[in-house]
């Protein structure tokens, strides 16, 4: 018999099935990148292809259309005798990609769900819809109340899920590293925990309105929150933060209409007194921030929760690039900025976002610190100040005149730099 590396040349050669010289380890790998119907059709090829899928490293339990979801009750009996046939084969990753329109089947799902964790899967991705059913947007495909308990689990994704305090209690799940919630319904939800958890990433989900869930993970090094809705949760201590990205873009309920602040004395004020289980002292997201050394702070819909927190803002001791946009530089003093500079030692980027989204802004200023002056208010490590604008308005060149009473200096060129 020649060996493998001869039988691939003479195949390609002979123009011969090149595949079928694969060995069945790597044909297993790459049928678990299809869908698990068109994996389990490949049983017809050849006899050597007849129960390769069953022992597939992955499963994509998606109903084959990449555009449009699948109703869950045309794939039942196919899903149901595909896991008995696997007969617990372990594996690797796992997606779940369907629209459950009748309650009927949420407990069937469920029971899906448990079954693969058994099968000690690694990587587990939930995209269950439920927004067919009588067209009513906004309704979740609701997870059981167990909790999850997995020595494999390493990373957990949930789009379109609502969850509740035990499913997202992951003391079972001493390995999983990586967790992704997307349009997350949380409303049910008092506390995110795990030691393990290394990145997590919540994205355009919902919390409660009337509680602060907290957000207990610390051996965190990367976070984002990105465009939630209702009450920013409470981030407690995570000394191994490297990277966090925090962006507040949606309807929230942490807003008052009375006052700049948090406190405008007003018993009728939803943002300020609606809150329950939160003490009125407690620092809600910059005191978990503070160990990071990567750090963007953006707020398009001028919440109070970062100037509320700059009360109690903590020294940033590992802070080395720090973006921030419109929101940190209110006139006339900057107190925003001013406190936040002032308690960050070691910076050394700064780079402020005015009015532009980028990454491709019309003005981009550049300066630095005065190497003979240098402020006492600012790090003595602060090489580069950025400010990224579409034009050099009034509220550019105060922000600009604000640094330089910081000895921080700007090109003239660059300064005169107008929107085109």
């Amino acid at each position: 018999m020649p060996p493998p590396q001869e039988g691939k040349r003479a195949a390609v050669a002979s123009g011969g099935d090149i595949i079928g010289t694969l060995q069945d380890d790597l044909l297993k790998h790459i049928l678990s990148f299809l869908p698990a119907q068109q994996a389990v059709r490949t049983c017809v090829l050849a006899r050597r292809w007849r129960h390769l899928w069953k022992t597939a490293t992955g499963l994509r339990i998606t109903g084959g259309h990449e555009l449009e979801l699948t109703p869950v009750h045309d794939l039942r009996e196919f899903v149901n005798h595909l896991l008995l046939l696997r007969a617990g084969v372990p594996i690797d990753t796992c997606e779940f990609r369907f629209d459950v329109v009748s309650d009927d089947n949420v407990p069937r799902v469920s029971l899906w769900i448990r079954h693969v964790i058994l099968c000690q899967v690694r990587l587990l991705r939930l995209n269950v819809s439920r927004e067919s059913q009588d067209c009513r947007l906004g309704l979740y495909f609701y997870v059981d109340s167990l909790p999850l308990a997995s020595r494999h689990l390493t990373r957990l994704e949930l789009i379109d899920a609502g969850l509740n305090d035990s499913f997202l209690d992951f003391a079972g799940c001493p390995a999983l590293k990586e967790l992704i919630i997307i349009n997350g319904f949380c409303v049910h939800v008092s506390k995110i925990s795990s030691r393990s958890l290394k990145r997590l990433a919540i994205i355009d989900s919902s919390f409660n309105q009337h509680i602060r869930t907290r957000i207990c993970v610390p051996s965190l090094v990367s976070l984002r929150l990105e465009d939630n809705w209702d009450r920013t949760p409470v981030l407690e201590s995570m000394p191994l933060l490297m990277d966090a990205f925090v962006r507040f873009i949606k309807e929230s309920v942490d807003r008052c209409f009375y006052s700049d602040s948090w406190d405008c004395h007003n018993e009728h004020c939803q943002g300020c007194y609606d809150l329950q289980g939160v003490s009125s002292d407690e620092c809600v997201i910059l005191k978990g921030l503070s160990e990071a050394e990567n750090l963007t702070l953006i707020d398009e819909h001028d919440m109070f929760i970062f100037r509320r927190d700059l009360t109690w803002c903590r020294t940033f001791s590992k802070l080395k690039v720090l973006i921030l946009n419109e929101y940190w530089c209110v006139p006339t003093d900057f107190h925003a900025l001013a406190c936040i500079l002032e308690h960050s030692p070691v910076l050394e980027i700064l780079t402020l976002h005015f009015f532009s989204k980028g990454p491709e802004h019309k003005v981009e200023i550049k300066g630095c610190c005065n190497a003979v002056e240098s402020s006492a208010a600012i790090s003595e490590h602060l090489k580069t100040v950025e400010v990224k604008c579409n034009s050099v308005d009034a509220e550019v060149l105060k922000i600009l005149k604000f640094l330089g009473t910081l000895n921080i200096c700007f090109e003239e060129e660059n300064i005169l730099v107008e929107d085109s």
